[in-house]
């Protein structure tokens, strides 16, 4: 199936920063997308990653200097023929340069060359970001039409933490695409920290109801899409509270409260929803549980035995009957058919704003994969459909949809 990215002709500008190498991954998506990709690298850039990587994963070989001699005038070619500039990451000196108007080296040429729309990705210190000269020149930049990812927020190098980690692949990615289909991209500066200062609960992951020591009912869930909403609403500012079943680490500075069971789940839900100003219930919670776990490992020779079940407690239910006023409260239904009209009857039964529908039997959805398609049906008769994407652009779909609630 072809995209909007496939043959297009993608400038990926790389910096000197240490988040250099997360550009390896955007370039790589970008080829396996369909995209003619050809790397531009400053020399501070070589310094934190070769150019023989880029090399090797573009449709080009690297470029770095205006002074080539296969091109006499590279970043003219550059820039005439580009589809889309997308400079990741852009360090506070690529920043100022372009926004100044100086061409100090071939990827600064190139973006004041081109009549191609330009994406910049920011990333570097806290401090940096925050200045006010680096918050002019984006400002500059952004009134002339260049398109802005924000950093998130996270462990930065030096092993500080804050505002300046480069974006997400998946929203850097995200936002080429969107860009190349003329579109905006959904709310990019907006979002950088919308949900500072609240207070945001989320659960991940499936539930392990014990049949004896060794043995227990679960489902496939593998807590990857609690999880990617835990770091979106993380990057966004929020302090996140994640109830996961999983070892898989949570955001830099969230609070992370491993549970096994419905019971424990329900405990932690319960005792942290009370703070929270949104609440997230993406867990997939076992519906059924034995209502007489045994003491020991049941044997084979000893016959096939009687597993009574019982209902778990429905911990959204509760969820719904307990939060306070103001509180946004966010619902998952996963269905094998007819998700929509399914999670329309929780939305009303559960009392949340937002319920979350997916067809996890349908191709790459859902449980076991790192993509997801959902449709976000709200209490106001809203209806937003998310096609197959990755679970971090899910989460900020989702997260678009609290927003809107919280205004």
């Amino acid at each position: 199936m072809s995209t909007s990215i496939e043959g297009r002709r993608i400038v990926l500008g790389i910096t000197g920063g240490i988040a250099a190498y997360k550009a390896i991954e955007v370039c790589r998506r970008l080829v396996d997308a369909g995209a003619h990709v050809i790397p531009v690298m400053t020399d501070d850039a070589t310094r934190f990653v070769g150019e023989v990587t880029f090399s090797a994963l573009a449709s080009e070989r690297v470029q770095r200097s205006l002074w080539s001699e296969v091109d006499p005038i590279p970043h003219t070619r550059l820039g005439q023929t580009a589809d889309l500039v997308l400079v990741a990451p852009a360090t506070a000196r690529f920043l100022g340069c372009y926004a100044a108007g100086i061409s100090d080296g071939l990827l600064t040429a190139t973006v004041l060359a081109t009549r191609a729309p330009v994406i910049v990705c920011p990333a570097m210190h806290t401090e940096m970001w925050e200045h006010a000269a680096v918050q002019e020149n984006l400002a500059t930049l952004t009134r002339r039409g260049v398109v802005v990812v924000p950093p998130g927020d996270g462990r930065l190098a030096g092993g500080d933490a804050g505002p300046g980690r480069l974006a997400d692949p998946d929203d850097i990615v995200a936002a080429a695409t969107a860009v190349l289909e003329g579109r905006t991209p959904a709310r990019p500066m907006e979002r950088l920290r919308d949900l500072a200062g609240r207070r945001v609960l989320v659960s991940a992951g499936g539930t392990r109801e014990p049949i004896d020591p060794v043995r227990f009912i679960s489902n496939r869930s593998s807590g990857k899409q609690g999880h990617a909403l835990a770091r979106a609403a993380s990057d966004r500012g929020a302090h996140v509270v994640l109830v996961t079943t999983t070892n898989r680490p949570g955001p830099p500075g969230a609070t992370v409260i491993r549970v096994d069971t419905a019971a424990g789940m329900e405990a932690a839900m319960l005792e942290h929803a009370a703070e929270a100003d949104i609440v997230i219930m993406a867990a997939a919670v076992a519906d059924f549980r034995p209502k007489a776990p045994a003491a020991a490992k049941l044997a084979k020779a000893d016959g096939l035995p009687d597993i009574v079940l019982e209902p778990t407690p429905d911990i959204l239910l509760e969820l719904g009957r307990r939060r306070r006023p103001g509180q946004v409260l966010v619902g998952f239904a996963a269905e094998t058919g007819e998700a929509v009209d399914r999670a329309a009857a929780k939305l009303q039964a559960k009392g949340v704003d937002l319920m979350v529908a997916n067809d996890v039997s349908a191709e790459g959805v859902g449980f076991d994969h790192d993509t997801n398609a959902v449709t976000i049906l709200g209490r106001d008769g809203s209806r937003r459909e998310v096609a197959l994407s990755s679970k971090r652009q899910v989460a900020d779909a989702v997260l678009d949809s609290v927003a809107g609630c919280l205004d």
